[in-house]
């Protein structure tokens, strides 16, 4: 019996998540990547300014403590997060144009969770006593519930239903849902967000830190991983572009513009978006095509903008209320690129009708009135991710990383049903595909 070869088709978090794990049992791997770059959503770009090249990554990540899998699969290729990651215990910033800080959430890191979190919006600024107790009763029932809801629906309509206050819903439940489902909280899955909450408030207190990169990701994730991949003897092919996947008796013939080779096993880890083109000899698959079309999505757009090298914001990560700006993260104090600001825009939105350089003059104007000192900028660069993310709405039907034709898997954000579109559901999707070739063998 031939020895398993496995094709995997993405070179993404979670392609790349697979091949580590089956290279270090000793299988043959391929990645095939169609773009001269891995890392997928989370890979860096070069742009130039005065004939100097700046790295960026394509959007300002945020991970948090609770990510294990991810973790994990970078102490795997040898990256401590001390050296990768700038970790954060919980404290949410929110600004307007005062000076004062509008809303003010900071954990209590020295309890238990979710006691860090109870103490923590006990104490917080920007909400009346009365908003805190509904929080904390609100934390309290999710805690008893398990994070659990009977039937999906709404996010916006749910926290409503559950006493809520407009201005609670505002300054914290919405600012949270857009940095983890990246959907708006009106038509955002409750069971998927009230998942994250879980997974961040319960166990151990650094699950709810944030892990802010240190550099861009493509250092810290991408590149080791291939660098892995390769040194136990699997290859990583950049510019490849699978054309077709074909069945071939038990095996598969993956298709490209230079060669046709055969596989034992295939883990698909593309864009849900690329999903009908390269499974359209599978009628058996028919309902997976189904699932992935019907997906909508969402985008996120990061505005660098560049100031001069001794400006600094007073804090390393800031969220905004009543503005276009969601979040800024000063660049300088976190990976060393003085004066450099990154702001981010998630979600749908009126930002998406202006031109970049608009986007970028309106953003630097919001900067300004709430950070009075910042000069006016030395230059900017936009990167819109159109489709960084699906939409995360209610009850969305999602395939699963078996499918019906035997060693043929799915891997992706997408598949991990339990997850918004993250890394970690990436990572997850991806060592889940790898347990099932080994099951299969």
């Amino acid at each position: 019996m031939r020895k398993p070869n496995i094709a995997i088709i993405g070179g993404g978090c979670a392609g790349l998540s697979a091949a580590v794990a089956l290279v270090d049992k000793g299988y043959d791997v391929t990645v095939f990547e169609a773009s001269p770059h891995l890392g997928g959503r989370a890979r860096t770009v070069l742009v130039e300014h005065n004939s100097l090249m700046n790295l960026l990554d394509n959007g300002q990540h945020i991970l948090l403590g609770a990510y294990r899998e991810t973790l994990a699969l970078l102490r795997t290729v040898g990256i401590a997060e001390n050296e990768a990651f700038l970790r954060l215990p919980l404290h949410i910033r929110m600004r307007s144009s005062a000076d004062k800080p509008e809303f003010l959430l900071k954990s209590e890191h020295l309890l238990p969770a979710p006691f860090n979190l109870l103490f923590g919006l006990f104490g917080c600024e920007g909400l009346t006593l009365t908003e805190r107790a509904s929080a904390i009763k609100f934390m309290a029932q999710l805690k008893l519930a398990g994070y659990q809801v009977a039937e999906d629906g709404f996010l916006g309509a749910y926290l409503t239903d559950k006493k809520q206050s407009r201005k609670l819903i505002e300054l914290l439940w919405e600012p949270l849902c857009l940095a983890a489902l990246n959907t708006p909280i009106a038509v955002a899955s409750t069971r998927i967000f009230l998942n994250v909450l879980r997974d961040t408030f319960t166990g151990s207190k650094k699950n709810s830190d944030f892990l802010l990169p240190k550099a861009d990701l493509s250092k810290f994730l991408a590149n080791p991983l291939a660098q892995h991949i390769q040194a136990k003897g699997g290859t990583v092919l950049l510019n490849q572009q699978v054309r077709k996947i074909a069945a071939n008796h038990s095996e598969f013939i993956v298709s490209t513009k230079e060669n046709n080779t055969q596989f034992s096993h295939v883990i698909v880890a593309t864009s849900p978006s690329n999903i009908a083109k390269l499974l359209s000899n599978f009628n058996q698959l028919n309902h997976v095509l189904s699932q992935t079309e019907a997906f909508g999505y969402q985008p996120i757009y990061t505005i660098y903008i560049q100031y001069p090298a001794d400006i600094e914001l007073p804090n390393i990560m800031t969220g905004f209320t009543n503005k276009l700006s969601q979040w800024a993260f000063d660049r300088g104090q976190l990976c060393g690129q003085k004066g450099l600001v990154a702001v981010v825009l998630s979600g749908t939105g009126a930002h998406q009708q202006l031109s970049h350089d608009e986007l970028a003059l309106k953003v630097a104007n919001e900067l300004h009135q709430t950070f009075h000192h910042l000069p006016k900028p030395l230059w900017h660069k936009v990167i819109a991710e159109k489709r960084a993310t699906f939409s995360c709405v209610p009850n969305l039907a999602r395939p699963t990383h078996k499918t019906n034709h035997p060693n043929l898997f799915l891997a992706g954000d997408y598949t991990y049903a339990p997850y918004p579109s993250t890394i970690e559901g990436a990572v997850r999707s991806g060592n889940a595909c790898a347990k099932l070739v080994e099951k299969s063998n």
